[in-house]
C-alpha cells in the first residue's frame, strides 16, 4: 500500500476501503503512493472490531473476514507512540469517541495528514487544524 518518504496517518476507515476492495480502493493506494503509514495505537483493534461487525451485519463471511485480515497484517503500517491525556483532552474539547481523538492525536504528534472516508471525522480534523489527504 506505501512506500516510505512523507508519512501519512491512515484510519480504519481507509484502510478497509483497501482491505475489502471497496469502490475507492485504487483512491486510496494512489493517495498513499511514495508514503509511509502510520496509524494509531487502536488500529488492529478497530479493524478487528469493524470485521466482526461487518458479519454480525451480514456484510461479510467468517471466511472473507479471514482473508481481510490476512491482508491487514501484510500492510507496513507503523503504530504511533502517542501522548494518551493529550488525545483525551482533544477528543473532549472537540466531542469524539476517544478512537477518533487517538487517529487526529497521532496527526497532530507524528505532523502527518490524515487519510480517513469519515466525514465526522473530516470535520474534526479541519476544527483540530490536522491536515487531510484529498483522496480524488
Amino acid at each position: 500500500m506505501a512506500k516510505s518518504s512523507q508519512a501519512v496517518t491512515i484510519d480504519t476507515s481507509a484502510l478497509l476501503a483497501v482491505l475489502l476492495r471497496e469502490s475507492n480502493w485504487s483512491a486510496m493506494l494512489r493517495a498513499t503512493e511514495g508514503t509511509s503509514l502510520v496509524a494509531a495505537p487502536s488500529l488492529p483493534w478497530e479493524v478487528g472490531n469493524a470485521l466482526v461487525s461487518a458479519v454480525r451485519r451480514k456484510r461479510l463471511t467468517p471466511d472473507q473476514v479471514m482473508v481481510a485480515w490476512a491482508s491487514y497484517v501484510r500492510v507496513p503500517v507503523r503504530l504511533a507512540n502517542i501522548d494518551v491525556s493529550k488525545a483525551l483532552d482533544l477528543g473532549m474539547s472537540l466531542g469524539l469517541y476517544a478512537y477518533d481523538a487517538y487517529v487526529l492525536e497521532t496527526a497532530r504528534s507524528e505532523r502527518a495528514p490524515l487519510l480517513t472516508l469519515d466525514h465526522g471525522l473530516v470535520r474534526a480534523a479541519r476544527a483540530a487544524s490536522v491536515g487531510l489527504v484529498e483522496v480524488a
